[in-house]
């Protein structure tokens, strides 16, 4: 009885093998269901059984479970699912992952399946095809990024835009952390508003944030996109890491990621519970911004003409814009243009009371 049971766990670990290498051939992608307890196993069997998820991507994607490929040999560059889920921490975000090797967008997975997931989902790929990044720009994807999106619901829609700079910031201390924690030269990275991250002058991530209102909440998703391998179209984490290190450190993305989970749900209680009063002098030590002077564009007296004036940048205010003071002493509320890929290029003036 136990040689004929053998010989079908081979048989049907060789079949899942063919198909997985028949959908890399392929080019179409293979998600992956698992979760950190039981519970969230079962839940992923239950949706695999249901076929309830969709994708936008017209290329097919197919689902299987963790455990039915885990003793497999798999690619050792892909992602570490095992590694991750040993290493997070977390009470409810991270805990149910979707992984694909290959993957149109994470962001598009978690949104368009928002209902069906559980709150704190997130989704993980190696490669993006069609990564997503802010005003529609496509974000460059190579192998060595870290791309993951994750859900999260709020009832109060005057905090859903303040949501990102909690994202930002979980970042940020998560690579602080591991740095920490493996005793290694501090990795500085820092936040540039809204939600890019920079290393050195150079952006190695950007943090996007989208959300949808049903039954009395906003359902959000939130992306990142870390270098943490490729120096290329920048730089990333770990070529900077061993120009400072003589004896040769790597940052895993299995590392960032559970540690930011850890991070992120530790400051989104406190953000939940207090506001995100009380998280701004961590942020403050954190982004490129304060004392900064910025030139603003303001219409003249007959409203005709633009004239650009230069005001320095103070923090924030309630509503997640900057807030700056004028050479004259007049406190204002600075908006990007929306025209501009830089945040920073025409800014337009609001004077506050």
């Amino acid at each position: 009885m136990f040689y004929y049971l053998l010989i079908s766990l081979l048989l049907i670990s060789a079949a899942v093998l063919i198909f997985l290498n028949n959908m890399e051939a392929e080019s179409a992608s293979v998600l992956v269901l698992c979760g950190k307890s039981n519970a969230e196993n079962e839940f992923a069997l239950s949706l695999k059984s249901n076929n309830v998820l969709r994708f936008l991507d017209s290329n097919p994607v197919s689902i299987c479970l963790h455990s039915e490929i885990r003793n497999l040999h798999c690619d050792s560059e892909g992602f570490q699912v095992d590694h991750y889920m040993d290493v997070l921490s977390t009470s409810q975000f991270g805990r149910f992952l979707m992984y694909s090797p290959r993957l149109g967008s994470t962001h598009d997975v978690v949104s368009h399946n928002f209902g069906e997931l559980p709150i704190g989902a997130v989704c993980v790929a190696d490669v993006q095809t069609k990564g997503r990044g802010r005003s529609k720009n496509v974000w460059e994807s190579p192998k060595g990024c870290l791309l993951f999106s994750f859900t999260i619901q709020m009832e109060d829609g005057r905090v859903v835009p303040l949501v990102q700079y909690v994202v930002s910031l979980a970042v940020t201390e998560a690579v602080k952390d591991i740095c920490q924690k493996k005793g290694i030269q501090h990795l500085d990275v820092k936040i540039k508003w809204p939600n890019d991250l920079y290393l050195d002058g150079l952006k190695v991530g950007g943090i996007l944030c989208t959300s949808t209102y049903k039954s009395n909440k906003f359902n959000v998703s939130a992306g990142i996109g870390l270098n943490v391998s490729n120096e290329k179209p920048t730089t990333c984490l770990n070529a900077t890491l061993q120009k400072w290190t003589p004896v040769a450190h790597e940052l895993q993305r299995e590392d960032i990621m559970a540690a930011f989970f850890n991070k992120f749900e530790d400051l989104y209680t406190v953000f939940m519970g207090q506001g995100f009063q009380s998280l701004e002098p961590l942020y403050y030590k954190t982004w490129l911004h304060s004392g900064q002077r910025v030139i603003v564009q303001d219409k003249n007296d007959n409203q005709d003409q633009v004239v650009e004036n230069v005001v320095t940048i103070q923090g924030l205010t309630s509503s997640g814009y900057l807030l700056a003071i004028s050479e004259d002493g007049q406190t204002c509320e600075l908006h990007p243009d929306g025209n501009s890929l830089d945040f920073f290029k025409g800014l337009i003036r609001r004077k506050l009371a």
